[in-house]
């Protein structure tokens, strides 16, 4: 994975999960009932070795600053262990936190926020220093020269007097970090350092990050949504989705051979900056899902072009699936179609079995053969191979998905995916519940999962 075995690390996370309440209604909240959670962070099990630096990459709402921000202790675990420096933090108060923050300290994203306007930056950069009473008088100032001199904000009588709004946003970055160091952390989170500031800047910030590293023995734990960064800065990477991490190991495994379906789709997004050269891009399909409501088993499966029988098929998947079509057709032959099936709420929830009703005038055995032909239609949809059943009844059409097979981060090669294409286990069971439903008429001929190997 990247980091010697026999090290001990400096931070050991397991079984973290970090879920916001969402506030239902009036009547739901007069009683006591929630609406639910947002599972920002899932079940995240990992380790961050000292002096590495380990990147979280993925998109928006992936649950990246959530793991961070749990991680300082700025939000509260759900659940799970979290060890820092040999100790459990998960359950600190916080008098017992902010002593333990003096080693672990944040970077944020936007430095032109993270400096109080009202403050000179002496007064900002040695905030942490008055907070928890280390220095004054003399030393005080001594140890804020010394923390922007280090930072390239030299010379410091320059810079010591100054306002945020009288510094370029590459020096507010630094002496944002300038802050972040002047305690001399063992761990400093960086929260996407460098996306708000110009491309110029960028290589730079992040240069003189890992010039810190070198000379302090700092250890990082990067938050990015840019692979390209997280290639120049990283040791190792883990990809993170809906909060749960697919791949993790080192940077140059991640890029030379990358295994997961969603970790390919990222680096095939990169740019290519040669306008003369064709690059062919196999991007996920759709948007990503509510983390509200996760899809069931594998959360990438909506998405991915290879997911099959065990990854966790649901009733919605089959409503994006018939509404995607319809949105794509004309007029005419939509309301012919729509006409067909009742009401399509049956499919609007987490279950692998759903009673589909026929519309108004419409037969049940109609319902049967506009799933069919739809199916016949589309032959290379990955959903169809979650289909275990398709019967007709009284009025309806019940829909039977292959119960989820939940997903396992397992080594393969030189990095741990989380995926079924990589585990024995899942694809034995798969190759079982095919030869099963192919025995059913209804089920037969349904497609095998793609060969990935290459």
């Amino acid at each position: 994975m990247g980091a010697p075995a026999a090290e001990k690390p400096l931070v050991s996370i397991r079984g973290l999960k970090t879920y916001y309440p969402i506030r239902g209604s009036f009547a739901q909240r007069l009683v006591g009932r929630e609406a639910g959670h947002v599972k920002a962070v899932d079940d995240i099990s990992l380790d961050i070795y000292p002096g590495e630096v380990l990147g979280l990459v993925g998109e928006s709402g992936s649950g990246k600053t959530t793991l961070g921000r749990t991680l300082l202790g700025l939000v509260q675990a759900t659940a799970g262990s979290i060890v820092f420096d040999g100790e459990e933090i998960t359950g600190m108060s916080e008098r017992e936190l902010r002593a333990l923050r003096r080693s672990m300290q944040i970077v944020f994203q936007d430095p032109h926020a993270s400096l109080n306007p009202a403050m000179t930056i002496e007064q900002s950069v040695g905030h942490p220093l008055t907070i928890h009473k280390l220095a004054k008088g003399r030393e005080y100032r001594r140890r804020v020269e010394e923390a922007l001199e280090t930072v390239g904000l030299a010379p410091a009588e320059q810079f010591m007097g100054k306002y945020p709004s009288d510094l370029s946003g590459g020096q507010k970055q630094r002496a944002v970090v300038a802050r972040a160091i002047i305690l001399n952390p063992l761990l400093l989170v960086a929260d996407e350092p460098v996306s708000m500031l110009d491309m110029s800047v960028r290589a730079k910030i992040l240069e003189l990050m890992l010039k810190l590293k070198r000379e302090f023995g700092f250890t990082y734990l990067y938050i990015t949504h840019d692979l390209a960064t997280a290639k120049f800065f990283c040791d190792r990477i883990a990809i993170l989705y809906l909060g749960r991490i697919v791949e993790i190991g080192p940077s140059e495994a991640i890029f030379a051979d990358p295994k997961h379906p969603y970790t390919r789709a990222l680096l095939q997004a990169i740019p290519e900056p040669d306008p003369r050269r064709s690059v062919s891009r196999d991007l996920p399909r759709g948007e990503v899902p509510d983390a509200a409501r996760p899809p069931l088993g594998c959360s990438f499966h909506p998405r991915c072009r290879n997911a099959f029988e065990v990854c966790g098929w649901e009733t919605r998947d089959l409503r994006d699936l018939l509404e995607l079509r319809w949105a794509q057709m004309g007029e005419e032959r939509y309301e012919l179609e729509r006409a067909l099936i009742g009401v399509l709420d049956v499919l609007d929830k987490s279950s692998t079995v759903a009673r589909l009703p026929a519309g108004p005038g419409a037969r049940e055995s109609e319902v049967l053969a506009f799933l069919e032909s739809v199916r016949a239609e589309t032959p290379d949809e990955p959903l169809w191979r979650g289909v275990r059943r398709l019967t007709a009844a009284d009025r309806y059409v019940e829909i039977e998905f292959h119960e989820p097979v939940a997903p396992r981060l397992l080594p393969e090669a030189n990095v741990n995916v989380e995926c079924h294409l990589y585990d024995e286990d899942a694809l034995r069971e798969a190759e079982r519940r095919r030869a099963a439903t192919a025995s059913d008429t209804r089920g037969a001929g349904l497609p095998r999962p793609p060969d990935t190997s290459g």
